[in-house]
């Protein structure tokens, strides 16, 4: 080995050493994210996702959170930058999908990191977190609105927090308008102390290694990630393929999305124009969350240890029609749209490359996150709103079998547990069990759906948002489809009544629900393997 291959050798190792070390601030910041928040969605399911940002408010390094938040956070970052002048000390909050955000529920916030005397801040630090409330027609903030203005409390970037104080007044403003206001103090004084640690720990990186060190090793690790996807691109096949797949609207309305993949060189570009428009459906979603189902569905295929940044799109072109279901434009609503159209441009896309860029690319996985929402009044008179999303089947690849009852591709959450839901609730879980045999068939089959029942001890709105409920998730190369899912509600001493889409019901107590997720996709025609 010559000198120069020992050089560079070394200093690709000390780069990851500065990967690690971002990643590692990043996964801290999340673990006092979930240790300190006082709602179940956060502390039990895990619903919330931190990075670090540069100066110029390109990503360096995040955690191993949920790609939905992770690939479209940077647009916030970029909104609070150019909206918002931060000093040191300061945090600032949005919510607002035409600002960089996803929906209303999912609250950013964005606080710089100042390095000795600089005037402009070095880095940023920046986590959201789903709340399970912010204020709308419905407890949950999912269902029951058209437009915007229903779905919620809408942020733009301003100061949460000044020179280190919280100001109150914004916080008393927001908590007036949402429910179960302890739980969402709580969950943002939480996400505040996880930004204070994360300066505190770039800080210290600062004065171990220099300023300039860190800089520099930052703006090196995205150029490092460029060339790992430039050299990805190049080992696949030019062409251009083109892939569709639809939503399930109301009333048998059947909105497509479709996508046009082009792949030149070192290049490539994903046209979505074309794509349906429906501007009275909460199925909209802004352009952020089409960006990151293509960021995350690159990440996919690129090496394992490649650091994840800014650098994975420098390759990229995204093109978007604004109006159409995948480039929201004010006043849509988008409350679905960030949970379930974002599930399904990750299905176009893989069905995309599995078209002959990628032609081992998996079969769909549910291809929903099954949105269920309740809340109502407690014993004291005080309001509770309770948010989770239900797994289903992973879709198969080969020589995989789906992976069971799981949340797959842009929610990255946990299900919430038994216990912390009946001691936090008004509510007893008869069921929470596997659908056996929902997976789709196929040399690798699909992964199995949950079945779980509910019964609530006291009156509840509840709603419940889902897709793949008419349709089950498609195999690839010969695999059979996944079981579609289901929602089925009754009242006390009545028969279930089955229900779609876009549940609002009003139940007394005795009342009870089921969810039923669906199967993911088989790989490979049935027979030809080993079934595991």
């Amino acid at each position: 080995m010559s000198r120069a291959d020992r050089a560079r050798g070394a200093d690709l190792l000390r780069l990851d050493v500065f990967q690690h070390l971002f990643a590692g601030v990043a996964e801290e910041m999340g673990a006092s994210l979930q240790r300190s928040s006082f709602s179940p969605n956060i502390r039990e399911r895990r619903d919330y996702s931190c990075a670090l940002f540069d100066g110029e408010g390109r990503m360096i390094g995040q955690a191993s959170h949920l790609p939905v938040h992770l690939g479209s956070t940077p647009m916030s970052v970029a909104a609070a930058i150019e909206r918002v002048e931060m000093g040191p000390g300061d945090a600032v909050l949005l919510n607002d999908p035409y600002a960089g955000g996803t929906h209303l529920p999912d609250l950013t916030l964005v606080s710089p990191v100042f390095l000795g005397r600089d005037r402009r801040p070095t880095f940023f630090c920046a986590n959201r977190a789903h709340h399970a409330d912010v204020g709308g027609a419905e407890p949950g903030s999912m269902a029951g609105a058209k437009d915007i203005h229903g779905e919620g409390v809408r942020i733009p970037p301003m100061h949460l927090a000044r020179g280190g104080r919280i100001e109150r007044e914004l916080v008393e403003l927001l908590l007036a308008n949402m429910r179960a206001t302890r739980e969402r103090e709580g969950d943002l004084l939480a996400q505040w102390s996880t930004n204070q640690l994360g300066v505190r720990r770039l800080t210290a990186l600062a004065e171990e290694y220099g300023k300039g060190e860190l800089v520099g090793r930052a703006r090196e690790l995205i150029d490092w990630t460029e060339r790992l996807t430039r050299e990805l691109l190049r080992s696949l096949p030019d062409g251009c393929w083109q892939f569709e797949d639809e939503l399930e609207g109301p009333k048998g309305d059947r909105p497509k999305i479709r996508l046009r993949l082009e792949k030149r060189g070192e290049a490539i570009t994903f046209d979505f124009r074309g794509t349906d428009r429906r501007p009275g459906s909460a199925r909209n979603t802004v352009r952020a969350v089409t960006v990151s189902a293509v960021f995350y569905v690159l990440r996919l295929f690129l090496p394992a240890g490649t650091p994840t940044n800014a650098g994975i799109l420098r390759p990229v072109t995204i093109l978007t029609e604004p109006g159409t279901l995948v480039d929201a434009v004010y006043p849509s609503g988008v409350a679905a749209g960030n949970v379930e159209t974002s599930q399904r441009l990750v299905d176009v896309l893989l069905g995309a490359f599995g078209k002959g860029l990628v032609p081992d690319a998996p079969a769909a996985s549910a291809g929903t996150m099954s949105n269920l929402t309740f809340g109502g009044l407690d014993a004291s008179g005080g309001t509770f709103a309770y948010y989770e999303t239900i797994g289903g089947g992973a879709g198969a690849g080969r020589g995989r079998p789906g992976a069971h009852g799981i949340q797959t591709h842009m929610t990255n959450t946990r299900n919430t547990p038994i216990e912390e839901l009946e001691l936090s609730y008004p509510v007893r879980v008869l069921a929470s069990t596997l659908r056996r045999g929902s997976g789709g068939a196929g040399e690798s089959p699909g992964g199995d759906g949950i079945r779980k029942r509910l019964r609530f001890l006291a009156p509840v709105q509840v709603s419940f948002t889902a897709e793949r409920m008419r349709r089950g998730p498609w195999g690839a190369r010969g695999g059979g489809a996944g079981q579609p899912g289901g929602f089925r509600y009754r009242l006390r001493g009545a028969r279930w009544k089955r229900l779609g889409d876009g549940v609002v019901l009003a139940l007394g107590e005795g009342a009870e629900i089921e969810v039923r997720t669906p199967g993911g996709g088989g790989f490979g025609r049935p027979g030809r393997g080993e079934e595991g």
